[in-house]
């Protein structure tokens, strides 16, 4: 008994301090008709993907597993093509620094698949919205000097 009170204590607080700050973009079942998103943080890139559920599935499971799954990708597509725009200290884009670096490629890739999945939102029919975080460190780690 004890044991489960704890770990509902612990997944209470990382409700409150893990996901918190992230904006919620469905509202009684429906998509907000406006989305107003701020992809970058002092510490963070954010980005949003929105997917839709298979129509010819009926189990509600399937459709939120193969909506979550698109809004997934989306979201990373969303984020790459965000990262490739930052300027970096140099002057040029991290779009032009893959363009001579194959090895940046792949690991901006690799980073983004790892991106943190911060929310997961589903609509009254299945679809899902999700919100993937990606800490700028990572960045940095990768010896890109990001332009202030």
């Amino acid at each position: 008994m004890k044991r489960s009170i704890g770990l509902l204590s612990l997944v209470t607080l990382s409700g409150l301090f893990g996901c918190s700050s992230s904006k919620t973009y469905v509202k009684k079942g429906e998509i907000d008709k406006t989305i107003n998103q701020q992809a970058e943080s002092s510490r963070y890139i954010e980005a949003l993907g929105i997917g839709a559920a298979d129509s010819t599935l009926t189990n509600t499971t399937q459709r939120r597993a193969t909506s979550r799954d698109a809004a997934i990708v989306q979201a990373q597509y969303e984020m790459l093509s965000y990262v490739k725009g930052v300027q970096l200290e140099g002057g040029i884009t991290v779009e032009k620094a893959m363009e001579t670096d194959s090895k940046l490629e792949s690991y901006l890739k690799q980073v983004i698949k790892g991106a943190e999945i911060v929310k997961n939102e589903w609509t009254n029919d299945d679809g899902c919205v999700v919100t993937l975080r990606l800490d700028k460190k990572k960045l940095s780690d990768a010896g890109l000097k990001l332009k202030s």
